[in-house]
């Protein structure tokens, strides 16, 4: 099956050379070819998917279809889909199903998109190659030795494996924009409140963002264009007016100002990705970029500072999982057996002739001790069997950053740190439209070669934290191959809701590559 973008599927199915049965038969057939090596669908619908089918074709037909009509979407394994599982790749979610839509699946649904198939992802969003997950790890399709990439590995190499047109991940550290120059495809995390988070189940609720995975840059901006927009149930979205992402792919580069900080082509970037990123800028630059040196003398604090806030954001957040109201939960039964125990103990204290006032506080308050202990002892045993290693490590992180003691040295500093990175970006950004930068700083690693090394494996977000750390916006867009065979990604980031100046560049950059 061709790897054809979104107009080309839409002008097959307006004239009734394909039709929505067929294209949906298509990618199943391509799910069933190959995903059991690449493992980046967790879970489909073939009835589900064929019924959905048949809706769109009538409303093709009947000329009433949405915008999105003809596009199959993978969606990402921790936003809610009503009636379908919604794991995030975690044994403590293990049998939970969504009971509503997320604010996203909704426009899509309405934009008259197919809705097929859950994609892999590292456990809770947290890591960088989709292989903390309890359904294995995501391989990429270009070379199944190595990582797709994470935390939205699934959702990438789902795309670039044509199991879909496009799909939506989320990025919290660039879990979009990562997968997708590992892929080979194009990703876009947009600005902070672009897009509502109502429905995505949280990791660090002030960094997540929910964007699209495409293989060109145009479906990226078409998506953008039905998923942007405020909302009544997300009140961190933002009510500035939703842009013209489309028109913006028509303007070329002449006039666009591309920032430079020399420090993104510094020690521990590849030779490699390092000569194809400033080969692709020097492209542009022919076409009538203008390329301006930046500062950014705060962006060296940034992996700190994003790892003491967002364990810290993940370690509230992920307290809700106590084994109590919906998730997993620990065999019970003889803590059930002390509980009822104690509950015998406690009633025969409050019928109990003791006289003495204080005799009885006394007893009581030790029966309500131990009925509190057997509580917690089911709140740690139901979360030691439901998060993997690296939940469980950023959890400890973020519960010591917050603890009586250290927060003012760690957390209240990260805190100021951030604000002093923002405002770093926000004057450069008085001088430029984008930043460009590599995406990440090597090609995708090989299977098992980080797993145990969290150092090494946190450092491949480098490129990519500050945006989150911001709120600005980015994208990833392959710009060249290594020696290896395996994409490199070009990295733009623009300042906040300024992802028309994103496309513009990106735009520029597909062209370019294109043509060589």
């Amino acid at each position: 099956m061709q790897k054809l973008p979104f107009d080309e599927i839409r002008q097959q199915l307006s004239t009734g050379e394909v039709s929505m049965v067929q294209l949906v038969e298509a990618y199943i057939k391509q799910i069933k070819a190959t995903n059991q090596e690449i493992n980046a669908v967790v879970f489909y619908d073939e009835q589900d998917a064929f019924a959905q089918a048949k809706r769109i074709q009538e409303k093709i037909s009947q000329g009433t279809a949405g915008p999105l009509a003809g596009a199959i979407v993978g969606i990402k394994e921790l936003i809610c889909q009503e009636g379908v599982q919604a794991t995030c790749a975690s044994n403590i979610l293990k049998d939970f199903k969504s009971t509503y839509d997320a604010t996203v699946i909704k426009k899509l649904k309405a934009a008259d998109a197919l809705l097929l198939g859950r994609l892999n992802m590292d456990e809770f969003a947290m890591g960088s190659s989709t292989e903390y997950s309890i359904f294995g790890a995501t391989k990429n399709p270009v070379d199944t030795t190595r990582v797709s990439g994470g935390s939205s590995g699934g959702s990438a190499a789902a795309v670039a494996a044509n199991y879909c047109t496009m799909s939506l991940g989320s990025d919290t550290g660039g879990s979009i924009r990562q997968p997708a120059s590992y892929c080979g495809v194009v990703g876009l995390k947009p600005s902070y409140g672009r897009v509502s988070r109502y429905g995505l189940i949280a990791y660090a609720s002030s960094f997540d963002c929910i964007g699209p995975f495409s293989r060109n840059v145009a479906d990226s901006a078409r998506m953008l264009s039905v998923l942007a927009g405020k909302d009544e149930h997300d009140m961190t979205t933002s009510s500035v007016d939703v842009d013209d992402y489309m028109a913006a792919l028509k303007e070329d580069v002449k006039g666009l100002r591309i920032g430079i900080y020399e420090g993104f082509f510094s020690d521990g970037l590849d030779p490699e990705v390092a000569s194809s990123v400033k080969d692709m800028i020097a492209r542009l630059e022919s076409k009538g970029a203008v390329i301006v040196p930046i500062k950014l003398d705060t962006i060296k604090y940034g992996i700190s500072v994003y790892y003491i806030l967002a364990t810290a954001e993940a370690s509230s957040n992920l307290a809700r999982f106590d084994g109590i109201r919906y998730g997993h939960r620990a065999d019970i039964k003889q803590i059930k057996l002390d509980l009822s125990a104690e509950k015998e103990k406690l009633e025969a204290i409050i019928k109990s002739e003791i006289s003495e006032p204080a005799e009885q506080k006394k007893a009581i308050a030790e029966a309500h001790k131990k009925v509190d202990n057997n509580l917690n002892r089911l709140y740690k045993q139901s979360r030691t069997e439901g998060f993997g290693d690296e939940v469980k490590r950023r959890i400890m992180l973020g519960t010591y950053v917050l603890s009586s003691g250290y927060y003012d040295a760690y957390y209240a500093k990260a805190q100021k740190i951030r604000r002093l990175i923002k405002e770093d970006f926000e004057r450069a950004y008085e001088n430029v439209d984008v930043i460009a930068s590599p995406t990440a700083p090597t090609t995708a690693f090989k299977l098992g070669d980080n797993h145990d090394d969290p150092i090494q494996m946190y450092l491949n977000d480098i490129y990519t934290i500050t945006a989150n750390l911001t709120g600005n916006c980015g994208i990833s867009i392959p710009c060249g191959s290594h020696s290896n065979g395996l994409p490199i990604g070009i990295q733009f980031t623009a300042n906040a809701y300024n992802e028309r100046a994103l496309f513009r560049a990106a735009q520029a950059v597909e062209n370019e590559y294109q043509s060589k």
